[in-house]
This record gives structure tokens, C-alpha cells and sequence, in this order.
């Protein structure tokens, strides 16, 4: 079967898990327009599909991302176009809707521009430690768009932030590790296998629970820790009377593994 030039997106869900794929290993997993597309699809699938609990995403071939397809992006930034479809879930996480749901990153080879900005915008990060990262935009007169600027330096520091925004310098996993925008190294070939088995790990857990940790976490981050505060009664009210918190309290005195259904 002939291979889309543009590229595409592939998910497949394994139980409770959605792996999401990019899948244009022959041009380096080079982002184009429809790529953009479609992965705001599969985010917006994660999201709108009950049973699924989290997400894993990686790419096929021996590099996450080259970045851009510049050909087919620049059109569209100089007439100020979105990238992303504006009714979908924001991959990047910077404007509604929101992804609500936990997704882990699996990170390897070459990681330019777009990877470090979609790996900062997930919740926990593996990568192989033959990662290359850069976020080059500079050197294309240029400047990184989805939230390098700002994650970068939250993440790592003012300073540590710069060294390479202002640069585009190319660091690698055990720097990315040090800069907090990374939580694992692994050798690599085993960054997916890692990736996998985190998200498993968080989708046998209560799916509401789960969902309401990330957003006081995110609220704390984005409103302040008092803000986050004043979330927590109310939902700690709607989650003790859920029924994954009952099972939760017959599982542990039954001495089993809970059986969570999100409701």
C-alpha cells in the first residue's frame, strides 16, 4: 500500500489505553498540516471515548520528530492560520478544550522544535537516551509558537531556558533529565515499552480520581496552590460519593485489586 506523503497519525486502543502514533518515518516524522490534524483528532478521541483512561504517545521509525514541514506550515503561519482545528483538543494544552485525561510521552532519536513542545505539554516523559533535542526556531528567524518559551523555562529555569531557546543548541536526554523536561532515561528501543507500562499503571486506577488530580495540579500551576485549595472540598465531596471511591474502600477490605469503572 503507497504511503500518504503527508503523512497521517495512527491510534490503536489497547483496552483502557490509546497509543497515538506518528507515522512519516521516510521525511523524519516531519510535521504537516493533516498530521496536525488528525492528532488533534486523536486527542479529541481520548478525550470523548469513556473507557479509554490514558495515552501513550510515540512515533514509528528511528526519530520522534525533524520538526516542521516547512513547505506546508509556512503558508499557513504567514496568513496567521491555526494550526490545529480550534473545536478539537489542543495537543499542545494551551487553549480549550482542554485534554482532561493523562498521556505519557516515549521520546527517542531526533526530537526538534514540535517534539519538545508536545513532550512538555504531556504529564510524564520517557525518553531513550539517544534523544537529540532542539529547539531551533531561531536559527529559521523564527520563534518557538506552542509553549517552549514558557514551559522551557518553568520547567528548567531562566537561565537553563535560554541557553538553549536563544541558541537552538542541540542537548540530549541526561540534560533533558537535569532540566526536569524529562522524568526517565532508558536505553534506547525500550522508551515505548516504559511509556507503556506508566500509563497502564495509571489506567487501573479511578479514572475520576486520576482526572481530578491533574486538574488541581494544573490549577496550581496556571492560578496558584490557593486557588487549587479551594477546588479541593467540592470535588473531594463528588469523588467520596462516587462509585469507584466505594469500590475502592470494598476492594481494600476485601484485600483484591479494585475493579474502578469511572462513575
Amino acid at each position: 500500500m503507497e504511503r500518504d506523503a503527508h503523512g497521517q497519525i495512527r491510534t490503536e486502543q489497547r483496552g483502557h489505553l490509546l497509543l497515538i502514533v506518528v507515522d512519516r518515518p521516510e521525511k523524519r516524522n516531519g510535521f504537516t498540516p493533516k498530521m496536525f490534524n488528525e492528532l488533534a483528532a486523536a486527542y479529541t478521541r481520548l478525550e470523548d471515548t469513556h473507557e479509554l483512561r490514558c495515552a501513550v504517545l510515540c512515533a514509528d521509525g528511528e526519530h520522534f520528530t525533524a520538526g516542521l514541514d516547512m513547505p506546508t506550515i509556512v503558508p499557513l503561519r504567514r496568513e496567521g492560520k491555526p494550526l490545529l482545528p480550534t473545536a478539537e483538543v489542543d495537543p499542545f494544552n494551551l487553549r480549550p478544550p482542554l485534554r482532561t485525561k493523562p498521556l505519557v510521552a516515549a521520546m527517542k532519536g531526533i526530537c526538534f522544535t514540535v517534539a519538545i513542545e508536545l513532550m512538555l505539554a504531556a504529564d510524564v516523559v520517557i525518553a531513550a537516551d539517544n534523544c537529540r533535542f532542539s529547539q531551533l526556531e531561531v536559527k529559521r528567524g523564527i520563534m518557538a509558537g506552542c509553549g517552549a518559551t514558557f514551559r522551557m523555562v518553568e520547567r528548567g529555569g531562566w537561565g537553563n531556558a535560554m541557553k538553549y531557546l536563544l541558541t537552538g543548541d542541540e542537548f540530549g536526554a541526561q540534560e533533558a533529565l537535569r532540566m526536569n523536561f524529562v522524568q526517565e532515561v532508558v536505553p534506547v528501543g525500550q522508551e515505548l515499552v516504559r511509556a507503556v507500562e506508566i500509563a497502564e499503571r495509571i489506567c487501573k486506577q479511578a479514572p475520576l480520581a486520576v482526572q481530578a488530580t491533574l486538574e488541581n495540579a494544573r490549577t496550581a500551576g496556571t492560578h496558584g496552590w490557593q486557588a487549587a485549595y479551594l477546588q479541593i472540598a467540592a470535588t473531594q465531596r463528588r469523588l467520596y460519593n462516587s462509585e469507584d471511591a466505594s469500590e475502592g474502600v470494598q476492594s481494600f477490605v476485601e484485600k483484591r485489586e479494585a475493579r474502578f469503572v469511572g462513575r
